[in-house]
């Protein structure tokens, strides 16, 4: 099962800088434009480092890879970042609101040994290759940890989330707010007997990543590529609570939340495609209960009302139609897997029947219908959320789901705390 340790975090030195300027949110869904904008925000924001831009004239000795680390040493050089001086947790909350609701996501950060998937860490998505040959060049040219894993745990006795709510009742070491205006603070959690307790928590617990299956999997292509190297390792910046005999590699930067905590949040991914045949009702129509419904329906209320049902838009209609599946069409699917919606999206729909290969994707479900509407697509399907213990069912099953079957929300901001070795 999954081993978690106390580490040295690198921080940034909040008397130089604040969080404010120098947070930024995951490389994944930074645009163009707010990669502009964070630039602008501060010469010493996080997205230099982990998603810095690629310049004219940028080849093997001079890119965005080598600038990343130049700037990391120079910031601790000069004391915009600096190591802690003692191995610690950091306690992290989310103060957010979704749908008119407040909520607050706790965990904290740690640094979890490596361990091959399946064996007490579990994924839950399938992953695309590009996005770890970036992550991969990012952590060989850095030797850090930039941003963290979003990784979930179950305790209903809730030992590490009871610390961490008293640890939270002091001020903040960083606070940071989001581009939704999310609030994020961070906090030290050095006191032995707190770190003992939030250990012997998760000790023996699995992990399922919920965010950050290419960072994991980059993490451990990247130890395996340390071990065959002949020459002993130098000796790590970063000893933290790292045993004797255990390389720093071994271990991945990670935060953990307790699925037993209420202020997790899953919105779906909306799927966007292109080329449906003309009789594509009919076609649906021999396994889905087929209702049309006004233009300015609320499809996601309808959803949120019924089981293994997939709202449908396309171009050639005014209306938006309700697909509601009979049960048949997955006989040779998982039992974990059969009964997601999107599963039977992907199973049962994409392949089987429409023959569906290229999917886009899209969380705001006005922006997926608009994007119809206007003809950039042909169709949109629009889901339900997958719940938590969906995603720990399926993943401590052994199975994954389809990219992007989960949307986690709020997302971690990077730049609060990193793992440099």
């Amino acid at each position: 099962m999954a081993e978690i340790v106390p580490f040295k975090g690198v921080l940034y030195n909040t008397s130089k800088v604040s969080g404010e300027e120098v947070a930024a949110p995951p490389y994944d869904i930074i645009t163009p434009e707010y990669k502009e904008k964070l630039y602008g925000k501060s010469p010493y924001n996080i997205v230099r480092i982990d998603f810095g831009k690629e310049l004219e004239g940028d080849n093997e000795s001079q890119n965005r890879y080598t600038r990343a680390s130049d700037y990391l040493n120079s910031w601790l050089k000069d004391g915009i970042l600096h190591v802690s001086k003692a191995p610690a947790f950091y306690a992290y909350e989310v103060d957010y609101s979704i749908k008119g609701s407040r909520k607050r996501l706790r965990g904290f950060f740690s640094l979890m040994r490596l361990e091959e998937l399946g064996r007490g860490v579990y994924p839950h998505e399938c992953t695309h290759s590009k996005p770890k040959a970036d992550r991969l060049n990012l952590l060989r040219i850095c030797r850090a940890h930039i941003s963290p894993i979003f990784s979930l745990y179950n305790s209903p006795e809730k030992k590490a989330s009871e610390i961490m709510n008293r640890v939270m009742l002091r001020k903040p070491y960083m606070e940071a707010k989001d581009f939704d205006g999310a609030i994020h603070r961070l906090w030290v959690v050095e006191g032995e007997k707190d770190i003992e307790i939030i250990r012997k928590d998760l000790k023996g617990k699995p992990v399922v990543i919920a965010d950050g299956h290419h960072r994991y999997e980059t993490a451990l292509e990247f130890q395996k590529e340390m071990n065959k190297l002949s020459a002993p390792p130098p000796p790590p910046l970063n000893k933290g609570g790292i045993e004797g005999g255990v390389k720093p590699w071994d271990y991945v930067l990670m935060f953990l939340a307790n699925m037993s905590d209420e202020g997790l949040t899953i919105l779906p991914a909306h799927r966007l495609v292109k080329n449906l045949p003309e009789n594509f009702l009919d076609i649906l129509s021999g396994h889905f209960a087929v209702e049309g419904l006004a233009a300015d329906a609320d499809i996601i209320e309808m959803l949120s009302r019924n089981e293994h049902a997939i709202g449908l838009c396309h171009r050639s209609s005014d209306k938006l139609y309700l697909l509601r599946h009979k049960g048949a069409g997955l006989e040779n699917i998982n039992p974990a897997l059969k009964e997601l919606d999107v599963t039977i999206l992907h199973e049962l729909i994409f392949k089987k029947l429409l023959n569906i290969t290229e999917v886009a994707y899209e969380m705001d479900t006005a922006e997926t219908i608009n994007m119809v509407r206007k003809g950039i697509y042909d169709a949109a399907f629009l889901l339900n959320p997958t719940g938590v213990k969906d995603v720990e069912r399926v993943a401590l099953s052994g199975e994954r789901m389809p990219p992007k079957s989960t949307y986690f929300y709020p997302k971690l901001l990077t730049g609060m705390v990193m793992y440099k070795f």
